[in-house]
């Protein structure tokens, strides 16, 4: 079993990688066969404009459903009951990159744009690595699933969650969403498409901070609202400094 789970959470981290990396390719429009503002999924040739909006909507809610629902304690209670625990976090990262490129397979791209300036492409692309950066900042492999399923495989526990604020979480209490903002928005052209996609994940990641820092206060109570005082959400607060330790997110 300890074999199998290891081996599980290796093929979804894998499936992540290659979701993560299309997503860079599909919100920058550079590679893929489809992306944000370029292409033409099947079955769309004539497609009224208001259906794809709807489908794309419905695509964007699909995964914000998932992702947030799966990441709540009182789901994650429920599941292990029959997830094994150290399967638990890689089956979350497999639906969730599951669910992420199903949206990019039947997105519907809406072509119309307006020039904002290349210079915003390589701002885009310090988003992503802002994203990717942070996430090796708390616990890549933990927040993706591989430690838990080596614990397992290894036989030894895994550490309680710490509160750290290393680097970026010092002056932003979410960078890695900071980074997400980044990627998405900072566009050469912003298409129809592309600003739909912009402004609904950005409504998500508002939402979704929300239920995170609910988790975070349910979990490290008064200190995690020390924190939440002292640094800005998504901006640096001038003047204002930090030390302690963070859970991930």
């Amino acid at each position: 079993m300890a074999f199998l789970a290891l081996a599980y959470g290796l093929v979804a981290y894998v499936i992540f990688l290659f979701s993560f990396l299309y997503a860079i390719g599909f919100v920058g429009n550079i590679i893929v066969p489809k992306s944000v503002s370029v292409g033409l999924p099947f079955g769309a040739d004539g497609e009224p404009w208001v259906v794809s909006v709807a489908i794309n909507l419905a695509l964007l809610a699909a995964f914000a459903l998932q992702h947030s629902v799966m990441a709540r304690p009182a789901f994650k209670r429920w599941w292990t009951r029959w997830v094994p625990p150290a399967a638990e976090r890689s089956t979350y990262v497999l639906m969730a990159s599951t669910v992420l490129l199903v949206l990019f397979a039947l997105w519907r791209p809406l072509p119309d744009r307006s020039h904002t300036g290349a210079v915003l492409r390589a701002v885009s692309w310090a988003g992503w690595g802002l994203v990717l950066t942070s996430t090796f900042l708390i616990d890549h492999f933990e927040l993706f699933g591989l430690r838990q399923a080596w614990a397992r495989w290894t036989g030894r526990p895994l550490p309680a969650a710490g509160f750290r604020t290393p680097l970026f979480y010092r002056h932003v209490r979410h960078p890695i969403y900071l980074g997400f903002l980044l990627a998405f928005w900072a566009t050469p052209w912003m298409t129809q498409g592309h600003l739909l996609f912009a402004v609904a994940t950005t409504g998500y990641i508002l939402i979704g901070i929300q239920l995170e820092e609910r988790d975070l206060i349910a979990q490290f109570g008064e200190r995690y609202r020390t924190y939440r005082r002292q640094v800005g959400m998504l901006l640096p607060r001038p003047g204002r400094r930090t030390t302690g330790e963070r859970a991930p997110d």
